[in-house]
């Protein structure tokens, strides 16, 4: 069994900072990227941020310059660092990993319970 725990979501105002952390667990062979994706209300889920084993970084458009991922493979572990937060960055961010339990075993994705991210003034 894999899981994969998010944490640091809450209520800030417009303007502000937060760091979501997400921490994976359980049988683990190998994992490959990693990543952050958010839902908004009544939106569909969109990928913010990825990351590779190797450090190889990729956002989307409109967190460019505001957010960054980072990991630490030691601690197996993701992060993502969002500054300047504004309304629109409201959403539910769900941590997402491909990870191979087996040597064997194709990696498979992974997703956290997401944790909320609430900008409002």
């Amino acid at each position: 069994q894999v899981q994969l725990v998010e944490s640091g979501g809450g209520l800030v105002q417009p303007g502000g900072s937060l760091r979501l952390s997400c921490a994976a667990s359980g049988t683990i062979f190998r994992i490959s990227a990693m990543g952050w994706y958010r839902q908004g209300l009544e939106k569909q889920r969109e990928l913010v941020a990825t990351i590779t084993s190797g450090g190889n970084t990729k956002y989307t458009d409109s967190v460019k310059g505001r957010f960054t991922i980072s990991r630490d493979n030691a601690k197996i572990t993701v992060y993502l660092q969002i500054n300047s937060l504004k309304p629109k960055d409201t959403a539910v961010y769900y941590c997402n990993a491909r990870i191979k339990t087996t040597s064997v075993r194709p990696a498979s994705n992974y997703w956290g319970q997401g944790t909320q991210v609430t900008v409002s003034s």
